[in-house]
């Protein structure tokens, strides 16, 4: 027997969990995705749950990787490689919301396939 699942449902928790990257300034943006994944009995949404899981550690690995490089360079420098390496911090923001938008748009689009995101760490 097969299981059918709600696609209004399914749309709504996979960009739940998409979308909470958003909040990724505060700290329980994570939990999110994490009590969805607890909570869900839909395959789909349990692999979006996860893949959001992922790319908030990623996305936080990253932030602190470069955001401690360019603080320690900016201290050294009086903050001149700061100024001059600011694209970067752009640079990361503009990746980081381009890439939550292009999976709130395929979970959009496709509420019945899971969004993987590329050139991530999956842990989980």
């Amino acid at each position: 027997m097969q299981d059918t699942y709600d696609s209004d449902k399914r749309k709504l928790l996979s960009c739940l969990c998409h979308g909470s990257i958003f909040f990724s300034t505060l700290l329980f943006s994570i939990g999110i995705p994490i009590v969805i994944q607890i909570i869900s009995d839909d395959p789909v949404v349990k692999t979006n749950a996860k893949e959001s899981i992922n790319f908030h550690l990623n996305v936080w690995f990253w932030a602190t990787l470069i955001g401690g490089t360019i603080g320690i360079l900016s201290f050294l420098t009086l903050g001149i490689a700061g100024f001059l390496l600011f694209p970067v911090i752009l640079l990361g923001f503009a990746i980081h919301w381009g890439l939550t938008i292009w999976a709130l748009l395929h979970c959009f689009s496709n509420p019945d396939e899971p969004f993987g995101y590329p050139f991530i760490f999956r842990v989980f």
